[in-house]
Formats: structure tokens, C-alpha cells, sequence
């Protein structure tokens, strides 16, 4: 228990295993309450009152984007963090509305809508029942090792470009400069346009600049709420000087106020099918945007998080949102690494949040009126900074150049395509790197060599000895379709080099850990071509799982049975005494 007596909820990983079976690992909020140590509570505090100066104006934005009114950004706030608190894995994700999913959203309730802002929120809601739904049986039937195809260096690009994104995206703020986003370059050009222009206001980009450098000073005290102390700052200074009158500076006004109430979002049988549709597509986008996300924090604070469990978190915060007059939400790139910075321990950072965004609806609505746009983007900005990965990326560049550009291909697919066409090209580079892995693996011709037990490449061993009449042929990947053609002909490379007249190959197939079909009809082709040649096929050391798929795809029945060896020395043994070869191991 030394480690869970250390206040680092990271590293309990190993203690908190035990505890995940039966009721307990579908509630991780009930785990997490159960070990929660007085020691993290500050802090949660701190970072939650931190979360609650973005979650507010972030929650309103992301409404308006999605077609909805801003009051309901806010409900989307409050509930998923109080459902995800209680079903998700994760000790820092925060989830709400997200950019990502806005134009998803979008494109569903504007053309069905028809201006109804309550028709808006309905169809809204059931997208998001929708897409809590599919989540929840992605989690249930463990589809969650799909993000298991995604690599450190491929996660380590994906997030350096959100992170280049999101800072893209927040720099004209601090000049109060509002540009449309067309991509990350054309965006820099056209805030450059409109700062050659004259339309920077520069009392914002003051504002905002002092709240970054404020920020970024007071990071190296880990002691100190920097954050919070720069955006009371800023709001102090915008109150105090009235710079929204007398120098133009945006603010965030007054909050619209008022509660969730449960809702049940009945749609007409006409709006279905499309509503159908678009909550899959949000579902696809969160599930792939969360776990990446998940498991980028999961390895930076050292802990476990199952990714089943992940899915059914997200979707059970999107049911909840939906019955609450809510619309989809997902995990947030840009709101995670603001709890984060502010010291976030775990979930309950959440919870403040949302108890502090309910509190300013019903008790302050007017409390944040003077907080600066500008100094909400520095606070972004700050967070964006946060996220880039350079020294891990220097190492691998250092031991493993080409993975080092996977991760640059995958950093300039989302700073140029965006998050979501990003993600699917990280898939696909996922995908692509893992056959490339299996399509060409190493292999090698065995021998044995003096002085050390074995047989081994007589690559590394130039002067291993080869046994008269045999080859020992190695193969250092499972067999299937990718390379089932290589495999024959490295076999048949094998025997065209041997300086002996060949009477038998044997497979060392310890490394094989599969066949498909395709192999397996490749093995009998083998089989019937080295008969031909008066050769025998055999194996050693194959494991039982692949013997039986050997007989269940009928391979054993078309070569025999009688063709395995448990080592490599009883093959070799089996083959100098059946043939009568003077060879001393």
C-alpha cells in the first residue's frame, strides 16, 4: 500500500486490480471514492474551480456551433461530468461539447430544425441517446482494443497536432479577431491579413498576453493555482478599467440561467432515420477522439485504463446528457489538459466543475460578465503548450528513425486535415505499420556454433555449422496472407543456398503464433513441391494452437501428422539417426 500512500492516484494501478471484479468495475467513481485520500482534495478543488472559468463560455460556444441555444451547452457541461465521474475509468478525462462533433450536430438539426430552437435541442438530445447507446455496446462487447492498434509514436502525433491546431485556433482570439476556420495554414494567413490590416485590438492581445506569460511564470510553482490567479486577473483588470466600453474588449457577459430538467426526446418517425445516422457518426468520432485521449493521459500518469470501460463511460454520459436536455459530447483535447495543469487529481475535479458551473446559473450568473475572450484563449493557449511531445519523439527519432515519421505523418495529417480525418489517418498508419511488421519479418537459416547451446542465424554466425542434408529455417512472425507467398520462397531461397544436397526442412516455428487460410494452403502447395524434389517438410517446436488450426483448416490431413518436433534438437537428432548422417552436435 506504499504507493497509494504517496497521494499519486496514477500508480495504483497494480493496488486497484483486485478490485475490478463483479459490480465494482462497471462504478470505478465507487473504486476512486473508496481510496480518495483528504491530501488530493485541494487540489481537485482548485482545478475545479479553474475548469468551471472555461467549461462556462467553451459549453455556450460549442452550442451555438452545434445549432442549439447556449444555455444548453451549459446542461451538456453539468450532466456528462457527473455521469462520467461515476462510470468512467479515467482519473482526469473531462468530457462535454466538443468542436470535433459540432459540425456533426450541425448538419442533422439545422435542415430539421426549421429555426425551432426546442426542435433543435430535441433532435440534438437524440443524437446523443443515439451515440450513448452504440458506445455502451462497443464497451459491452470489447470492441475497445481497436485503440490498442495505435502506437506511442502515432499518439505522440495525433496530439501534437491537436495541440498545433487548438493553438492555431485560439491566437486570433488574443487579438480579438475573428477568423473562420479553413485550415490550420490558411487560418495563419489570414490572421496575418487582418493584423496587417489594423484590426487587432491590442488592450485584448495585452490582456491575453499578460494572462499567458502569467501562466507559463507561475507553472514552475506547483504550489500555486496559476491559472486561476491569472483569469481573476484579467477579470479584475477588464471590470476595473471597463475595457469592454472604453477599448472594445470582448467579454463574457451575463450567463443565461436555469436547470436540466429530464426530457425525453421524442422525434417524428420522419427524422429517424437521419438522427440514426448522425448519432453514429458522432459515436465514431468520440470513441476514436476519447480513447486516443485516454490513453495518451493513462501512460502519462502511469495508470491502467480499460478501454471497454471507456466506451462505456462515454456512453453512458451521453445517455444522461441526452435525457437531459443535452446534445453529444466527447472527451476535450483542449478542457483535459486545463485540469491537468491546474493540478487535477482525479474525477471529483469533474464534479467541481459542474457543481460550480450549476452554482453560477443559479447564484452569480453575472460573476464572470467582465472575463476577457482574450484572456480564455491565453488559458487555452497555455494548455495547447502543454501537450506537444519533443523529447520522447527526440529518443525515437534517435533508435527508430521511420517510426519517428510515422509520428510526423500523423502530426501533419491533423494540423493539415483536422482532428477527425487525422484520427482515421492514424488508424489507417496504424494498420499499414502492423502489416508492414508481419508482410516482411525476419527469418533465418540455422546452425550450430561452437561453444554456445543452440542453433542460430548463420547471419550472426558466420561460422555456425550446417548440418549435411538438413535446413533449419526460422520464421520470426505468425503465417498469413500477407506473407504466406514470401515465406515460400524465402523457403526455397534457403534450399538453392544450402551446400549440401537438402533432404529435409524443418520449420523452427516457436515464433508462430497463428495461420489463416491462405498460409495453410500455401503449406500443402510447399509440401506437394518439395515431395516432388524429394524433400520432407517438418516442424519444431509449434505451439498446440497452431497445430490445431493446422488440422482444423486441413493441412495435417494433406502432409500427415507425423511431422512436429517438440525442439529443434529432436529434430535434428530424428534426422541424423533416420539417415544415418556422421555429424556431431
Amino acid at each position: 500500500m506504499n504507493e497509494i500512500q504517496s497521494g499519486e492516484p496514477g500508480r495504483q494501478s497494480r493496488q486497484l486490480a483486485p478490485a475490478q471484479h463483479g459490480w465494482q468495475r462497471w462504478l470505478p467513481g465507487v473504486r476512486m471514492l473508496r481510496e480518495y485520500q483528504p491530501s488530493w482534495l485541494p487540489r481537485d478543488l482548485v482545478a475545479g474551480l479553474v475548469l468551471t472559468t472555461m467549461l462556462v463560455p467553451v459549453g455556450i460556444a460549442y452550442a451555438q456551433a452545434s445549432g442549439v441555444p447556449g444555455i444548453y451547452g451549459l446542461y451538456a457541461t453539468i450532466v456528462p461530468l457527473l455521469a462520467y465521474a461515476l462510470f468512467g475509468p479515467s482519473r482526469i478525462l473531462v468530457l462535454g461539447p466538443d468542436s470535433a462533433l459540432a459540425a456533426i450536430i450541425l448538419a442533422v438539426v439545422l435542415p430539421l430544425s426549421g429555426g425551432d430552437p426546442l426542435r433543435a435541442i430535441t433532435l440534438a438530445s437524440a443524437m446523443a441517446l443515439v451515440s450513448g447507446v452504440v458506445c455502451v455496446c462497443a464497451g459491452l462487447f470489447r470492441l475497445g482494443f481497436i485503440t490498442e492498434l495505435l502506437s506511442k509514436p502515432i499518439r505522440y502525433g495525433y496530439m501534437n497536432g491537436i495541440a498545433l491546431t487548438v493553438l492555431i485556433s485560439q491566437t486570433p482570439k488574443l487579438f480579438d479577431i475573428a477568423v473562420d476556420s479553413t485550415g490550420p495554414l490558411r487560418d495563419i494567413m489570414n490572421l496575418g491579413r487582418a493584423l496587417l490590416d489594423g484590426q487587432a485590438n491590442w488592450s485584448a492581445f495585452a490582456v491575453g498576453a499578460g494572462t499567458l506569460g502569467t501562466i507559463l511564470v507561475l507553472k514552475r510553482f506547483q504550489r500555486l493555482p496559476g491559472i486561476l490567479i491569472a483569469v481573476v486577473a484579467a477579470t479584475v483588470v477588464a471590470g476595473s478599467l471597463d475595457l469592454a466600453a472604453n477599448h472594445g474588449l470582448k467579454v463574457l457577459g451575463s450567463l443565461p440561467q436555469g436547470l436540466p430538467g429530464f426530457a425525453v426526446p421524442w422525434l417524428q418517425v420522419g427524422d429517424l432515420a437521419t438522427v440514426v445516422v448522425g448519432g453514429c457518426a458522432v459515436a465514431l468520432v468520440s470513441f476514436a477522439d476519447t480513447s486516443v485521449l485516454s490513453r495518451t493521459y493513462a501512460a502519462k500518469t502511469r495508470s491502467q485504463v480499460d478501454p471497454n470501460q471507456e466506451m462505456v463511460g462515454l456512453g453512458i454520459a451521453n445517455l444522461a446528457t441526452g435525457l437531459f436536455q443535452g446534445f453529444p459530447i466527447s472527451s476535450s483535447s483542449s478542457r483535459t489538459p486545463v485540469a491537468e495543469a491546474a493540478g487535477s487529481r482525479t474525477q471529483f475535479t469533474g464534479v467541481f466543475g459542474a457543481l460550480g458551473v450549476t452554482l453560477l446559473l443559479l447564484l452569480a450568473p453575472d460573476l464572470l460578465m467582465h472575463l476577457p475572450n482574450s484572456a480564455l484563449a491565453a488559458v487555452v493557449i497555455a494548455a495547447a503548450i502543454g501537450l506537444f511531445e519533443f523529447n520522447d519523439l527526440k529518443r525515437i527519432y534517435r533508435i527508430q528513425r521511420w517510426e519517428f515519421w510515422l509520428s510526423i505523418t500523423c502530426f501533419v495529417g491533423v494540423a493539415v486535415l483536422g482532428a477527425v480525418p487525422g484520427i482515421g489517418l492514424a488508424v489507417v498508419v496504424a494498420v499499414i505499420e502492423f502489416l508492414w511488421d508481419g508482410w516482411r519479418p525476419h527469418y533465418a537459416v540455422l546452425g550450430r556454433v561452437d561453444g554456445i547451446r543452440g542453433y542460430h542465424d548463420i547471419n550472426r554466425y558466420p561460422r555456425a555449422r550446417l548440418i549435411p542434408g538438413l535446413v533449419l529455417f526460422r520464421w520470426d512472425a505468425p503465417l498469413f496472407f500477407a506473407n504466406a507467398e514470401f515465406f515460400q520462397n524465402c523457403i526455397q531461397e534457403a534450399l538453392a543456398q544450402s551446400p549440401t544436397p537438402v533432404r529435409r526442412v524443418v520449420v523452427a516455428a516457436e515464433p508462430v503464433t497463428s495461420v489463416d487460410v491462405t498460409s495453410a494452403d500455401m503449406l500443402i502447395e510447399l509440401d506437394q513441391s518439395l515431395r516432388t524434389a524429394n524433400i520432407e517438410l517438418r516442424f519444431a517446436e509449434m505451439k498446440d494452437p497452431v497445430k490445431d488450426k493446422l488440422l482444423r483448416l486441413g493441412v495435417l490431413e494433406q502432409v500427415g501428422s507425423d511431422i512436429f518436433h517438440p525442439t529443434i534438437g529432436a529434430a535434428v537428432d530424428s534426422f541424423l539417426d533416420e539417415y544415418n548422417v556422421d555429424w556431431t552436435p
